[in-house]
């Protein structure tokens, strides 16, 4: 019986520990993960970067580094992770290529807030539209034509082809 409580305590000992080390990587890496998207959150917000932008950023940053610190602390329990990041990395491909028009409507969103060719008011020739701006969303641009139609334009669209914008 005693060889079995000794067994026991050994696993616990050399197990407990492993757990209590991945506990420790994720509550800390938590923290990290919350001061350093809020760091870049006000970043954004100070440059006068568009606050949908900033806001997606600091959950696309948030949950990239807690990827990050839930295989670290994997790892340190003893599992295998070289497999899951394998996976994480297939889907994020597969992920990629279905979502490859939004992406690149997005791509042209995020130019189109930074470098801003035209503003909201703005008289524009764009995508085969005409008309004033009346918002620049992440995805498309809402166009408000001269016959006052409501037209939506793929921000790709947009910034895939000549750009006027009228005095």
């Amino acid at each position: 019986m005693q060889e079995v409580i000794n067994k026991v305590y050994e696993y616990v000992i050399q197990y407990g520990m492993n757990v209590i080390g991945a506990i420790v990587i994720f509550i800390i890496g938590r923290l990290i993960a919350k001061v350093v998207v809020k760091l870049i959150e006000e970043a954004m917000v100070r440059a006068k970067i568009d606050k949908t932008l900033a806001s997606f950023a600091r959950h696309l940053g948030f949950y990239g580094i807690m990827t990050f610190v839930i295989i670290a602390a994997l790892n340190k329990l003893g599992v295998e992770t070289s497999s899951f990041i394998a996976v994480v990395g297939a889907a994020s491909l597969a992920v990629g290529f279905a979502l490859q028009g939004s992406l690149a409507n997005f791509a042209s969103g995020v130019m189109l807030i930074l470098f801003q060719p035209f503003h909201v008011g703005d008289k524009i020739e764009a995508g085969g539209a005409v008309g004033i701006v009346h918002e620049i969303q992440i995805f498309n641009t809402v166009i408000i034509a001269e016959d006052n139609k409501r037209v939506i334009v793929p921000n790709a669209k947009i910034t895939g082809d000549k750009i006027v914008v009228y005095p």
